[in-house]
């Protein structure tokens, strides 16, 4: 019986070959970051010519592509399936965190400094929505963090950024707080930055946790 499609002998040496291209290029990632990204130099550790590795894939955007969507395909994988087992906000944010020591190079090419020349497809978005639909849901569950807030009254009108998330404006704005508090801490100890300090980077991401979660002055009871 004849075999089509994926399962024909071509079609799989053709993944085996694109899985190892992507794994040489989170290799060299590791090494000299994604803005040195370079096709011909993959294909020389892999024994192929320049044009040879072309063929399967178109460029160095097309590459490039192909790991930020397989690390944001990760990222919300792994925190949904956090969130399905029951994770709060808390252990969302230490799930976040989490993944990120697994992998900081992974972690940078999604939310490090943008590749110059570069941009993402679509499909890319709808991925990165999804990471943030799971903590806004969390963000909502929670209960309210203090009196209405200026931002929040502001958030009424510019919302378009949540995708059509039914959250109040108070849970966005949680959210927002959250994203840019936590990422803030994860960059600066992924990128060493607290190195000699001594002090542990675990309790002081822990204690950022807490203090978001913290009940501010006007908070309303659940």
């Amino acid at each position: 019986m004849a075999t089509t499609g994926a399962n024909t002998p071509r079609e799989r040496y053709r993944t085996q070959v694109r899985a190892e291209i992507t794994e040489r290029a989170w290799e060299q990632i590791a090494t000299a970051g994604a803005s040195a990204l370079s096709l011909n130099a993959i294909a020389k550790q892999m024994g192929m010519s320049g044009p040879a590795l072309y063929r399967y894939f178109a460029g160095r955007d097309d590459l490039i592509t192909e790991l930020v969507r397989e690390a944001y395909r990760s990222l919300a994988d792994t925190l949904r399936a956090a969130s399905d087992t029951g994770a709060d906000l808390a252990g969302l944010a230490h799930t976040l965190r989490g993944w990120a020591l697994a992998d900081p190079q992974r972690y940078f090419l999604i939310y490090g400094s943008p590749i110059p020349g570069y941009h993402a497809p679509e499909d890319i978005t709808a991925i990165s929505s999804e990471i943030m639909t799971t903590l806004v849901d969390a963000c909502a569950a929670t209960a309210p963090g203090g009196a209405p807030t200026p931002f929040a009254g502001h958030l009424e009108d510019h919302r378009d950024w949540a995708a059509g998330h039914p959250a109040p404006p108070e849970a966005l704005h949680r959210f927002l707080t959250f994203w840019t508090r936590l990422h803030g801490v994860l960059s600066l100890e992924l990128a060493g930055q607290f190195a000699g300090m001594d002090f542990d980077p675990a309790l002081l991401f822990a204690a950022e946790v807490d203090d978001l979660l913290a009940p501010r002055p006007g908070a309303r009871s659940s």
